[in-house]
């Protein structure tokens, strides 16, 4: 690209299945394609000259598209041009990594980059004969997935193994938090080539809304948001909230609200409602889009995230962002991101009076929950913009290829 910076590096992304331009407009978009789209561009506003490979999951897709930030999008084909289930993609792995090793033995990346264990598996692949340089980021873990969903877990039998392998080829692995490292650990990986870089937020999109909690009249709002899954634990929000007087909680994930009446969680969450007494004072929002996210957070006295299992969970660093003091969960991503007495409170990450007993407390405490709420913001400032995630990855860059670390890039 004419344009790059003399020093700068050539970055190729592997993301199997969550593709940066669904980012720009889908509802499907997940932490994944968030994730990948937001560092891809920063790191090609700073000169790298950077390329995402996804699985092309639609026949009139273009080969290639390029971002208006200048990052180029390779849609490879493996298997049907069909959208697949993610746990369904393993079959074409190896078709997408024949295509990969093509493609860089033509123009060769200095690192690479695999987004989930699929990715890494693929990109491992198509680097393998070159002696190019792979970072794993997996996203999420198979063993914590099995671990804490049984039977219910839809993962191919192999997924594993195959994380383990790929954590033993790869050059380096970036985990997003210290809890994930342990994991790491406990799966037999050595931790040495493990650095942690945090996932981020855009903090000029989420920014606190002014005027919108305290003018409001009426009752204190809680506000929790995520995919409507047992594991978020919005059924603990609910008992919670049966002695929490003078407040409602809003409950935003899922489709949109009309479609919420054949949605299985939403029916559960509606009777363990009923069941405490509280369906009169309990708001299933269903999906709100991502461009109305930060107005919500900022009418919420408190945003309560309570999930069994979280491996990073952005939802806590986004209320922060948004100077909404947060109630989380003791688990995962949470330990890191949440300072507890700082920017919001830890609960037990098993069900407990308690948690309706630290959400009283806060609400009574308006003082409080100010600070926490100027202080969630701050950090946010300090570690988790897409620049300081930036800054993280390219460290990891440096270390393992060509890539210059930040002094030699225009920012």
């Amino acid at each position: 690209m004419s344009h790059s910076h003399p020093s700068a590096g050539r970055v190729a992304m592997v993301s199997e299945h969550a593709s940066p331009l669904a980012e720009l407009g889908g509802p499907d978009a997940g932490g994944q394609n968030v994730y990948v789209a937001q560092v891809a561009a920063v790191l090609a506003r700073r000169g790298h000259e950077v390329t995402v490979y996804t699985r092309r999951d639609g026949p009139r897709l273009p080969d290639r598209v390029v971002t208006p930030d200048g990052v180029q999008v390779v849609h490879v084909p493996a298997g049907p041009a069909a959208p697949i289930p993610k746990d369904e993609l393993l079959p074409y792995m190896p078709e997408f990594g024949e295509r990969l090793a093509r493609e860089w033995a033509v123009a060769t990346p200095d690192v690479v980059h695999a987004h989930f264990w699929m990715s890494g598996m693929a990109a491992l692949a198509g680097a393998r004969a070159l002696g190019l340089p792979v970072v794993q980021t997996y996203h999420a873990l198979g063993t914590v997935k099995r671990r804490h969903q049984g039977a219910a877990d839809t993962s191919p039998a192999e997924r594993v193994g195959i994380e383990r392998a790929v954590g033993r080829e790869c050059a380096a692995i970036v985990a997003t938090c210290r809890d994930e490292v342990a994991e790491l650990k406990a799966m037999g990986l050595a931790t040495d080539h493990v650095s942690i870089v945090p996932c981020g937020v855009d903090p000029v999109r989420f920014s606190p809304v002014p005027g919108l909690r305290r003018s409001r009249p009426g009752p204190r709002r809680l506000l929790t948001v995520g995919r409507l899954v047992p594991r978020k634990g919005f059924d603990r929000a609910i008992r919670a909230l049966a002695e929490v007087p003078d407040a409602r909680l809003l409950i935003a994930g899922g489709p949109e609200p009309a479609l919420l009446v054949a949605e299985p969680e939403a029916e559960r969450l509606w009777a363990v409602a009923d069941e405490y007494g509280v369906a009169d004072r309990v708001d299933l929002l269903g999906g709100v889009g991502r461009e109305h996210m930060p107005q919500l957070m900022s009418s919420a006295d408190l945003v309560l995230s309570l999930p069994r299992y979280e491996p990073f969970g952005i939802v806590p660093v986004e209320a922060m962002a948004c100077r909404t003091p947060v109630v989380a969960t003791a688990v995962g991503g949470q330990l890191d991101t949440v300072v507890d007495g700082v920017t919001g409170l830890l609960v037990p990450s098993e069900d407990d009076h308690d948690t309706a007993a630290t959400i009283r407390g806060l609400l009574d405490d308006p003082r409080r929950l100010d600070a926490y709420g100027a202080a969630g913001r701050h950090r946010v400032l300090d570690h988790y913009t897409w620049d300081r995630v930036a800054d993280g990855l390219t460290a990891v860059y440096s270390a393992v290829s060509s890539v210059p670390s930040l002094s030699g890039v225009v920012r």
